[in-house]
């Protein structure tokens, strides 16, 4: 049986070549605590050069899909991953494409410098 909908179609996507994250008082702790996790460091790792389905990225680093959604659900909230696409599965449900929001990560400890 054929599907309706495309199963996988091609992703073009370039992540941001930096992103900067500054860490002063409270403003980021949620980015460094959702960093902290060894599983979430491994998805960061899985998700470099190609964007993977939660269901690739839980093969790929050895878990569950629910431990994966749970931090990419945290990643997305902190800018480090975003959706980029929606494929099909051969049943016909949705599975969203996740890819790094930048090829490199820059934490800054302190008050961000304003240029002028």
């Amino acid at each position: 049986m054929t599907s309706a909908f495309p199963r996988q179609t091609k992703v073009e996507y370039s992540p941001r070549e930096r992103a900067d994250l500054t860490v002063s008082g409270d403003s980021r702790v949620e980015a460094l605590d959702a960093l902290s996790s060894g599983t979430a460091q491994s998805i960061l790792g899985a998700l470099d050069g190609d964007p993977k389905t939660t269901s690739e990225i839980a093969k790929r680093v050895d878990t569950s899909i629910q431990n994966v959604h749970h931090h990419l659900r945290r990643l997305e909230e902190n800018g480090l991953v975003e959706p980029i696409d929606t494929w099909y599965s051969v049943k016909g449900r949705e599975m969203t494409v996740y890819a790094l929001t930048a090829e490199k990560l820059v934490v800054q400890f302190g008050a961000a410098e304003q240029s002028q």
